[in-house]
């Protein structure tokens, strides 16, 4: 190697390593922001103080019991606690037990009379994952092992012959599908995979042509394949899904991240999110993290302001009609995203 090519190699190493720096230096001093860190924590505690006895947590009018336990612990995780360590070890661990005990001979977790049962399997699937992978005790870890290999089997069998699942299973109702409960089975099955459970690939790649069929010209995602027109919640979530199944750079993905762009860069108004603006950003922020440093620290510089402002008095989150525990969670969930804990949100 010549003299000058070498000090152009030099000169970039330098700028690679620089630049590393600085963005490892911005994440860091992100995650050291008071205000951030004190929004997240009242959130928790909030969640902390309104977690039932029993373990669970529900939405309004006692809708949605197990995915809000599944979304509320999911946030004390990205915390940093687990089930034995930590400040919320022991809610964590509640709602475990909760969870585990909801699991039925079939597979499902949860009961068919709560609300649209599938949110709530999909979602325990990818919490109960996260904690999968950090059990210390072998009886637990042998019995999450158990509950998610079964839940992985009901998924499969709840899927309708298109590769969408509908709020209930396909045996229950054949011939319903849409795009958000898809969104669901497709992370926790994900992240099943991810701490060691067996996922047939057949399921995920049947899911990903869903998604694509649902697609509209423009790259936005439709309620369903009968139509509906593109939404940009189901679209954000649509892309994190992707990303999920580790496709970052098909056609199908620069679509989706193109229609994103364009309706959810620019300010998009709450009236185009069909009432889903929780939603929408707890998987946009999934998205915008783990595409770096730069695209996550703009995001996250316009929403993470504007969570914080609307944050009540007593640490709660109240828009929206599902309820308060539902903001929180998610509220709480992406304002420690940066914290890195969980290996479903990781880069």
């Amino acid at each position: 190697m010549s003299v000058s090519l070498r000090r152009i190699f030099v000169c970039v190493m330098a700028a690679a390593v620089l630049t590393t720096a600085l963005q490892t230096s911005e994440a860091a001093k992100r995650k050291k922001d008071p205000k951030v860190v004190k929004a997240a924590t009242r959130g928790l505690d909030y969640l902390a103080k309104e977690q039932r006895r029993q373990g669970y947590w529900e939405a309004n009018g006692g809708q949605y019991r197990v995915a809000m336990t599944a979304l509320a612990a999911n946030a004390m995780l990205a915390e940093g606690s687990t089930t034995t360590r930590g400040k919320y070890a022991e809610n964590i661990r509640r709602a475990v037990d909760y969870l585990v005990d909801m699991s039925q001979p079939n597979g499902l977790i949860g009961f068919k009379q709560d609300y649209h049962y599938t949110y709530g399997h999909g979602f325990s699937m990818l919490f109960l994952s996260q904690v999968f992978g950090e059990e210390e005790d072998r009886v637990r870890r042998e019995r999450l092992k158990k509950v998610l290999k079964n839940a992985v089997e009901f998924s499969a069998q709840a899927q309708t012959q298109r590769g969408g699942w509908g709020y209930v299973s396909a045996k229950d109702q054949p011939n319903f599908d849409e795009g958000s409960t898809c969104i669901t089975q497709v992370q926790g099955l994900r992240a099943c995979r991810n701490a060691g459970i067996s996922v047939p690939k057949e399921i995920i790649d049947k899911a990903k042509k869903y998604i694509e069929d649902c697609m509209t010209p423009d790259g936005g995602v439709q309620y369903s394949i009968r139509g509906g027109g593109a939404r940009p919640p189901i679209s954000a979530a649509a892309v994190a899904a992707m990303f999920n199944a580790g496709d970052y750079e098909s056609d199908v993905v620069k679509k989706l991240m193109a229609y994103c762009k364009r309706n959810l860069d620019t300010g998009a108004s709450g009236a185009s999110m069909f009432g889903h603006w929780h939603y929408t950003h707890y998987y946009y922020a999934q998205v915008k993290y783990r595409l770096g440093d730069e695209e996550w620290n703009k995001y996250f510089d316009s929403i993470g302001p504007e969570i914080m402002r609307k944050q009540s008095a007593n640490g709660s989150w109240k828009e929206g009609h599902v309820g308060p525990i539902y903001t929180t969670a998610i509220n709480a969930t992406i304002l420690q995203l940066d914290n890195g804990y969980l290996p479903i949100y990781q880069r």
